[in-house]
């Protein structure tokens, strides 16, 4: 999930095709409905995300009571406005109104906390949950930001890999040589650098055992010379999200996905890929879309479509997550070089669900 932040932009303002009462308003790559007059191009507003959960006076100030997501209405969500995708809210808020808003945006001043906004925190299924233990030596992975939001992420024409985005739940799985043990966890317990003790009742423990992690993760250790291994991996099926890809998770048919490989190897952590670190067959990986120069609308057009996990094209795709071919660091999201690109039909479907 991206990171959550409220910020002042510098706004495109371009014509609606299918109303003439209302506008787009561009961020990045991200368009806002806006009404018609309320800005002009080069104008400065304060844009909140996707996802982003509001207090309730600040949605009766935006007159938006009623029409956000959430039970509260009360949840920043992709929705379509007469045919067009509107993406997050481009707002001046009055608490804002004696800020400098043009300065704010040269600075990249975070409004999030002052304005009562925070990030939504998908609710965990007990299957996903269980007994927690401290884990310092849990490998842990990372935010992904949206492409959209940061389109100069990659260099036109720069070598990058797409892999398919799957719409599961992340499992992090790391092997410790010094203790022959491996730890599990999801993504939100990861983060408080917390393990799920072992439960076969546990769904990210029964992918670990029904793909015979720990073993695959020691050989790739002693192949690396690593004192830990992470593994991560995306868990999917039928009873974890809304795309099941043909696997039941309610069964011991589990689907388990390796996205990615990072090692401890002499003191420094790296990542790797794990179409090159593991041998073939070991795990399963997923799908790999593309390879090639970095082109927007390429990575674009990848993005939309259907699935190819079952090979059967059961259902849309959600996405895909974009990495160069040479890891690398990026000034542009101040980290590892690594986003997401989100198929539009997978934003607005309907009975969607969004567990951690």
């Amino acid at each position: 999930m991206s990171t959550l932040r409220v910020t002042a932009e510098t706004l495109t303002v371009h014509d609606h095709p299918n109303a003439d009462a209302l506008e787009l308003a561009q961020v990045g790559l991200y368009r806002a409905v806006v009404a018609k007059g309320a800005y002009r191009t080069g104008d400065v507003a304060v844009y909140i995300p996707e996802q982003a959960v509001l207090p309730i006076a600040l949605v009766d100030e935006l007159g938006l009571t009623g029409r956000l997501a959430g039970k509260s209405s009360d949840r920043v969500k992709a929705v379509r406005l007469r045919g067009e995708l509107s993406q997050g809210i481009v707002c001046r808020p009055e608490a804002l109104a004696d800020v400098d808003l043009v300065s704010a945006a040269v600075e990249g001043t975070d409004f999030a906390a002052l304005l009562g906004i925070t990030k939504w925190v998908p609710p965990i299924p007990p299957t996903m949950s269980g007994d927690v233990e401290s884990a310092p030596d849990l490998l842990p992975w990372v935010d992904i930001e949206n492409l959209q939001r940061y389109p100069d992420v990659f260099e036109p024409g720069e070598l990058v890999v797409l892999t398919e985005k799957l719409h599961g739940t992340a499992c992090l799985a790391t092997y410790v040589v010094e203790d022959d043990r491996l730890r599990v966890s999801s993504k939100g317990f990861g983060a408080k650098g917390l393990a799920l003790q072992e439960d076969p009742r546990n769904l990210y423990w029964r992918a670990v055992h029904g793909h015979g992690v720990r073993a695959v993760a020691a050989r790739l250790a002693a192949r690396l010379g690593a004192s830990r291994v992470g593994l991560f991996a995306e868990v999917y099926g039928a009873g974890v999200q809304d795309l099941g890809y043909g696997a039941n998770a309610r069964s011991e048919g589990v689907g388990y996905a390796v996205f990615d490989v990072s090692a401890e190897i002499d003191g420094q952590v790296r990542w790797l890929d794990p179409a090159e670190v593991l041998e073939p067959g070991e795990l399963p990986l997923v799908p790999r879309l593309y390879t090639g120069p970095y082109d927007l609308d390429r990575v674009l057009e990848v993005a939309s479509g259907r699935e190819t996990v079952s090979g059967r094209e059961l259902h849309l795709r959600e996405g895909v997550v974009i990495r160069p071919v040479t890891e690398r660091y990026s000034p542009v999201v101040g980290g590892r070089a690594i986003a997401k690109a989100v198929s539009p039909a997978y934003l607005t479907r309907k009975g969607g669900t969004e567990f951690e």
